[in-house]
């Protein structure tokens, strides 16, 4: 069996592929890569590298794989789109057996803009031919602790989700489901929306992050329009502002709020709280 997994110098793919190498030898596992500098610690150890770009079809190659771990690629919505296609496309070329890939919770019922990504792939993973495992990944904590220091230099954590909750996840414990269920048996065909065991505001977030840095931090909650501007402003790509500012407003509907029992099942155990990332962030 070989398990090649993409992205794999990115967050979530690297912390998948340390977690796959806790479970199969090193000469189980390819990556695919745009730049295989960035995996010489990879090569070291007896993982395959292999140079891949999405952009570039002809550049992928799935050769040999059973199981392709397709980590979702960053970009504007229709690019994404394009990419992920063109690797689907390379593992029906290859005869990979089985594709995972990392989508969105909910995706197939989500208001966020960014679930047109991935109910595009996921339809064209279907349409494939190919076993498939569907991981509906939720937010990541990491998403939000990680600005925690700087709203507390700022004095304020500002976002654009009113009273909205949401139950985000530790990006680990999502790359340890994806580890598990290439390496495991009896996913084919499933479909997992992993969130985390409660959903937290953000005014609960503040608090917590003043708790541990011993200083008040109020949540100034905006409207959409005032925080794109902000993103905007502080030089960010109009699409990434885009799209934080429409998860902001999916957080404020409540639309992420949902807790599902999916990840602790996986796992075998209660997923990492959201207090465990402000502590490691702060």
């Amino acid at each position: 069996m070989t398990i090649l997994v993409t992205g794999a110098t990115g967050q979530l793919g690297g912390l998948a592929v340390r977690h796959l190498l806790d479970r199969v030898p090193a000469g189980d596992l390819a990556v695919s890569v745009r730049d295989a500098g960035k995996a010489a610690d990879l090569a070291a150890r007896g993982v395959a590298v292999r140079r891949g770009d999405f952009a570039d079809p002809a550049s992928l190659d799935f050769a040999g794989v059973d199981t392709l771990l397709l980590v979702s690629a960053d970009g504007p919505d229709d690019l994404r789109i394009a990419m992920h296609a063109n690797a689907i496309d390379a593992a029906e070329r290859a005869g990979v057996r089985r594709v995972v890939y990392t989508s969105v919770v909910a995706a197939d019922t989500s208001p966020l803009a960014l679930a047109r990504v991935h109910v595009a792939t996921e339809r064209r993973i279907r349409a494939s031919g190919r076993a498939f495992t569907i991981l509906r990944n939720g937010l990541y904590h990491e998403n939000y602790t990680a600005g925690l220091p700087g709203a507390l230099d700022r004095g304020a954590l500002v976002t654009a989700t009113g009273e909205g909750r949401v139950a985000s996840v530790a990006r680990d414990d999502l790359a340890l489901a994806a580890a598990i269920v290439a390496t495991g048996d009896g996913h084919d065909g499933r479909t997992y929306e992993l969130t985390g065991d409660r959903a937290w505001s953000f005014d609960e977030l503040a608090e917590a992050a003043a708790e541990v840095a011993g200083k008040p931090l109020p949540h100034k909650s905006v409207s959409g329009g005032e925080l794109r501007a902000g993103l905007l402003a502080a030089g960010l790509p109009e699409f990434v502002a885009d799209l934080l500012a429409d998860i902001d407003a999916g957080i404020r509907a409540d639309a992420l709020s949902t807790v599902r029992p999916d990840l602790a099942d996986l796992i075998g155990r209660a997923p990492a709280p959201v207090e465990q990332a402000v502590r490691a962030a702060l």
